[in-house]
């Protein structure tokens, strides 16, 4: 049974402690929150035999194998860095660190200890397996494009005022593309198994419009849209847009084509043709081919995948389903990107 600390108790830690809840093979032993009352509460929801506001007497517990990190981006990287240094492992939650520098850091000193990240969540579901087995197959032949495009259209103005953290570069490192685009880039670039080499970036970035202000807290100033371009050493490039609180048409695509065909996905719990495929047919032109679809709607595993991963990576002694060295691959494309943003020219991704 393994021991797990949670620091910060959040709405996002109640995601961890209940997947946490429904294993035989780890349990969470202590939860730690800056705020008493929400680290206490939390033990009380959830049956957690210890709270503490004092994450470095946390840390420093030598009965305690490994910590979920579930608080804001600028406050993780030194817990995690202390938590390995202790011999701990690290489940991080995403955005993986502020910037490529603070993930580099993280690699520097962790050891033997299972490192990973949460933006893996959408990758935990039968029909992003089957979409991987199919491209580790070469269904595709090389990878010419990788394509994501995402806009989420307000609802009613907000009645309570959104977290600070979300859209501040100092807190959160970014917005929309840390928040959302982490996921997106986790599940297509996973898909490939990470095996790309990013060359240049250009983008562009536009803060909350002034009717939508409301759908950020006083003090934003991270970008709620994002277009860019990513180009790669294997041949292919990545074009990518991301828009919350915007007028544009709603809707998202997340397509992979290759000189063979093109494969068009759902991440986001899909209820059919979750993977499609477009290939040449001489009699047509082209065809189409359903790969896999079913009902993913009703599950909780991108939540609760991240967590029975993590787990069970430290006992079977093996690589997470995004690791840390994974997870710098967007951490570099993100840093590329609003640098790119703020000179108004392409740079090359370090």
């Amino acid at each position: 049974m393994l021991n797990l600390a949670i620091i910060g108790c959040g709405v996002i830690a109640q995601y961890h402690l209940r997947a946490l809840a429904k294993m035989k093979t780890a349990r969470a032993a202590i939860v730690c929150d800056l705020r008493p009352e929400l680290a206490q509460k939390a033990a009380a929801d959830f049956g957690v035999p210890r709270w503490s506001s004092q994450a470095d007497e946390v840390l420093a517990d030598p009965t305690i194998d490994g910590v979920i990190l579930a608080l804001p981006a600028f406050a993780r990287t030194a817990l995690a860095i202390k938590a390995f240094k202790q011999g701990k492992h690290v489940l991080t939650e995403k955005p993986v660190a502020m910037n490529a520098a603070e993930v580099r850091a993280m690699l520097a000193v962790q050891g033997d200890r299972i490192g990973a990240c949460c933006s893996s969540r959408y990758r935990a579901f039968e029909s992003a397996r089957v979409a991987t087995e199919f491209l580790r197959s070469g269904g595709l032949g090389p990878i010419r494009t990788i394509t994501c495009r995402g806009i989420n259209q307000p609802g009613p103005t907000p009645k309570a005022t959104p977290p600070v953290w979300r859209l501040r570069r100092d807190l959160n490192g970014g917005g929309i593309f840390v928040n959302w685009g982490v996921y997106d880039l986790d599940y297509l670039l996973g898909l490939l198994d990470f095996k790309l080499t990013p060359q240049y970036a250009l983008a562009r970035t536009w803060q909350v419009p002034p009717a939508f202000s409301a759908y950020a807290a006083p003090g934003s100033d991270a970008e709620t849209h994002l277009t860019g371009l990513v180009t790669f050493a294997e041949g292919c490039v990545l074009t990518y847009e991301r828009a919350e609180a915007s007028t544009l048409p709603a809707g998202s695509i997340w397509v992979i084509g290759g000189e063979k065909g093109s494969l068009s996905l759902q991440m986001l719990k899909a209820k059919a043709a979750n993977v499609v495929l477009v290939e040449p047919d001489p009699a047509t032109g082209t065809r189409t081919r359903v790969l896999w679809e079913g009902d993913e709607s009703q599950l909780t595993i991108e939540h609760d995948g991240v967590v029975f991963d993590f787990v069970d990576a430290i006992l079977e002694k093996r690589a997470p389903r995004t690791s840390l060295q994974n997870a710098l691959l967007f951490a570099r494309i993100a840093d590329a990107f609003y640098a790119s943003a703020d000179s108004g020219k392409p740079v090359p991704v370090a």
